[in-house]
C-alpha cells in the first residue's frame, strides 16, 4: 500500500487526510510537534472507516520516523500571520518550520515526492526544493489547483450551473498577483466570456485572487481547509494512481513565459514521477505580463527569505534568477 506522510496536524492536514483515507489511496501519516494532537485526530479519522467505508491506515505521530519509506509527504505544517507580526517574521518563522521539515522527512523518505502547501506557497515550495536537494520533478506546491476551483466556483454560481461542468486554471503565485486566465474559462466547452461580460469575468476573477480573505472574514477566526483539503488529496491521488492529471501547480520554471529558475503556478502534467512535465500556454501579452509580474513578487520573496535564514551563505543555492523583465514588484 502507498503512505503518504502530513507533516502538521492542523485543519488543513487532517482535512487533506481525510480525503485520502476516504478515497483508499494510502496508508496517511500525521505529524505534528503536538503529537497529541496527531495521534487524536488520526484515531478520529480512523474511526470513521465503518461510516465512509474505506480501511486506510491512518496513524499520528510526533516523530518523523512514522513516517519512514513514505511515497509523499506533504508539508502543511506553518503558522497563519497574527496581529503584530510583519510579512518577515512570517517568512522567517514558517521558513524555520519547512526547512526543518523537510530536511527530517528527508531522511526517512529519501525517494519520496514533496507537496509543500504551507503560506507563502511558493517561496516555501522553493525553499523545500533548496532544502532536499530533490530533482525540481520530485518538489511541487499546491495552490493553483485551489485557486482554479473557487474560480470554477464562482463562474458556476454566476451560471447557476453544476460546477463540475466549469473548467477554469489560475497560474501565478498564491496571492494578490494570481492569474486567473478569463480567456481560458469554459462550461462544458463553452467560453465562459460568451455566457459572462468581460467586465463581470474580472470581478470573478477578482474575488478568486481575495478567496481565502473573504473566509478568514467571515470566520473571524482560521481560515480554510475543506476546499485546500480536497486540492491536496486531488494531487496526491494524480501522483499515485499515475493519472498524467494537468494541473495548474507551483512547479520549477524552466524558461515558459521567458521565466526559469524559480517556483510559480504554471500548468503541468502529474503521474506516479512527481511533475512529468510544464505545458506552456498560448498566453497574450496581457496574460504573460502578469504572470512576469506575479513571478517577480515570488523571486524578491524568496531573496528576502533566503537572507533571512542565511541561506547560500554556506549552501550553495540551487536555482537561478528568475527573467522579470517587464514585472512590477507587489508592493
Amino acid at each position: 500500500m502507498f503512505k503518504v506522510a502530513i507533516i502538521g496536524a492542523g485543519n488543513v492536514g487532517a482535512t487533506a487526510a481525510d480525503y485520502i483515507a476516504i478515497k483508499n489511496l494510502a496508508h496517511v501519516v500525521l505529524v505534528d510537534i503536538n503529537d497529541g494532537a496527531a495521534r487524536g485526530k488520526s484515531l478520529d479519522l480512523l474511526q470513521t472507516g465503518p461510516l465512509s467505508l474505506h480501511s486506510s491506515p491512518i496513524q499520528g505521530s510526533g516523530s518523523y520516523e512514522a513516517t519512514a519509506g513514505s511515497d509523499i509527504v506533504v508539508i502543511t505544517a506553518g503558522v497563519p500571520r497574527k496581529e503584530g507580526m510583519t510579512r518577515d517574521d512570517l517568512l522567517r518563522i514558517n521558513a524555520q518550520i519547512v526547512r526543518s521539515a523537510a530536511t527530517e522527512a528527508l531522511k526517512y523518505s529519501p525517494d519520496a515526492i514533496f507537496t509543500v502547501v504551507t503560506n507563502p506557497l511558493d517561496v516555501m515550495t522553493q525553499l523545500t526544493y533548496q532544502v532536499t536537494g530533490l530533482p525540481s520533478q520530485k518538489v511541487l506546491g499546491m495552490a493553483g489547483v485551489l485557486d482554479s476551483a473557487r474560480f470554477q466556483t464562482f463562474i458556476a454560481m454566476e451560471l447557476g450551473v453544476s460546477p463540475v461542468d466549469v473548467k477554469a486554471m489560475v497560474l501565478g503565485g498564491h496571492g494578490d498577483l494570481m492569474v486567473p486566465l478569463l480567456r481560458h474559462a469554459s462550461v462544458n466547452g463553452i467560453p465562459a466570456l460568451e455566457l459572462i461580460s468581460p467586465e463581470r469575468m474580472k470581478e470573478l476573477a477578482a474575488r478568486t485572487r481575495d478567496g481565502g480573505a473573504e473566509i478568514v472574514k467571515l470566520l473571524k477566526t482560521g481560515s480554510a481547509y475543506y476546499a485546500p483539503g480536497a486540492s491536496i488529496a486531488l494531487m496526491v491521488e494524480a501522483i499515485l494512481r499515475d493519472e498524467n492529471r494537468l494541473l495548474p501547480c507551483s512547479v520549477l520554471a524552466s524558461g515558459q513565459h521567458g521565466l526559469s529558475g524559480m517556483y510559480l503556478g504554471l500548468p503541468a502534467v502529474i503521474g506516479r514521477s512527481g511533475v512529468k512535465r510544464i505545458v506552456e500556454l498560448p498566453l497574450n501579452a496581457d496574460e504573460v505580463k502578469a504572470l512576469t509580474a506575479s513571478a517577480a513578487s515570488i523571486e524578491q520573496n524568496v531573496a528576502a527569505m533566503n537572507t533571512l535564514i542565511g541561506w547560500g551563505q554556506e549552501e550553495p543555492a540551487a536555482t537561478e534568477s528568475a527573467a522579470t523583465k517587464e514585472a512590477d514588484p507587489e508592493k
